[in-house]
């Protein structure tokens, strides 16, 4: 299964949707696309986010992410990746055959500001002594906040609504990508998982636990879901028995931090976790007596929930930065965006296998 989730991720990409490097280079100063070029790849991209498969961060582009999500969406319905379409370039829509992007109506709706979406925003000094010495990590601004709220790029959300993001406040009108908002608020709610601990996520011990169960589930129950991490393609699956469900875009280890291939287990859930920050591990795996703890809140170096594996200090996490996720690396960890790993949550429980390779 797993090389034939990774052909379906690389046919795609051969196929033509996704610029070689040197066309990336010049597509990188390629003008901003146009209205209705924009709605159009948007409308996929929410279809993708509603349908489970994740393109990231919804920026209004055909991007790699998109098409990588778009190919194992097609891997889940046991359809093959069609050729691209005739007189396309390099950077045009894919061959969207089969694929029900018009139930996707309206494509951006209007959504009215309230105080709650300014609650959590607030100065986030940059470095992690600073840091250390508040109660919560805030959003930077309300931009950031309604941005991640939407699964947005702030870029997007610009383009969508020139002159208003740097004013916002309670009762205004903005126009966003229609799809299922994330609610910070709701996070504590999210079930399996734990209740807000002030001890750092990444430095607790591994808890004895039946392979397979989770709290709550009936003896001898036992499930079929696993998740599997290509390396590779920054793509992460879920898979209930042989059938892909979920598809989410993470950011790995680097060569100086590699993820730990192999085969794990879900150890525990916790939400809105605390961070042990310490450079030396970070940096080189070394625990060292000079660090931080970093409180929770959206702008935790893990974001909002801190999912563990039966290896101390590695875990699926949310992140601070969702623009780098698929694309940037980690210290060693699985990262992926805030509204990703809720959702991912929500799929797995303690005891379910997680595979890296």
């Amino acid at each position: 299964m797993n090389s034939l989730w990774r052909f379906a991720v690389v046919a795609i990409l051969i196929s033509g949707s996704v610029l070689p490097v040197a066309a990336r280079k010049k597509a990188h100063h390629a003008p901003t696309p146009g209205k209705t070029d924009t709605e159009a790849a948007t409308r996929l991209q929410v279809f993708l986010d509603r349908a489970n498969f994740s393109p990231g961060k919804i920026d209004g582009r055909y991007n790699e992410v998109t098409s990588k999500a778009l190919a194992l969406y097609r891997q889940s319905r046991g359809e093959q990746t069609p050729p691209p379409q005739k007189g396309g370039h390099s950077n045009a829509a894919p061959n969207l055959a089969g694929v029900d992007v018009a139930s996707v109506n309206p494509v951006f709706i209007s959504y009215t500001v309230i105080e709650a979406d300014l609650q959590s925003i607030g100065p986030s000094p940059g470095k992690p002594a600073e840091q250390a010495k508040l109660k919560f990590l805030p959003y930077h601004d309300a931009a950031d906040a309604i941005a991640e709220k939407f699964h947005s790029d702030i870029h997007l959300l610009e383009q969508l609504n020139p002159g208003k993001l740097k004013t916002v406040k309670p009762g205004d009108q903005l126009m966003v990508p229609n799809v299922e908002p994330f609610e910070l608020a709701s996070v504590k709610d999210i079930k399996p998982g734990s209740e807000t601990t002030s001890r750092a996520a990444n430095d607790i011990e591994d808890q004895a636990e039946e392979p397979g169960s989770s709290p709550g589930e009936a003896p001898g129950a036992r499930r079929q879901v696993a998740v599997k991490i290509d390396t590779k393609t920054n793509m992460l699956g879920v898979f209930d028995g042989e059938k892909l469900v979920a598809a989410y875009p993470v950011t790995v280890g680097s060569a100086q931090t590699a993820s730990p291939i192999g085969e794990w287990k879900v150890r525990n859930i916790a939400k809105l976790p605390t961070f042990r920050y310490d450079k030396e591990m970070l940096q080189h795996g070394q625990r060292s007596g000079n660090f931080h703890l970093l409180p929770p809140g959206p702008r935790n170096p893990v974001g909002v929930m801190w999912i563990a594996l039966n290896k101390k200090g590695i875990g699926m996490h949310g992140t601070n930065e969702p623009g780098s996720i698929g694309h940037a690396a980690s210290h060693g960890c699985i990262r992926l965006a805030n509204w990703d790993v809720v959702r991912l949550a929500t799929k797995i429980k303690p005891g379910d296998n997680v595979s890296i390779h």
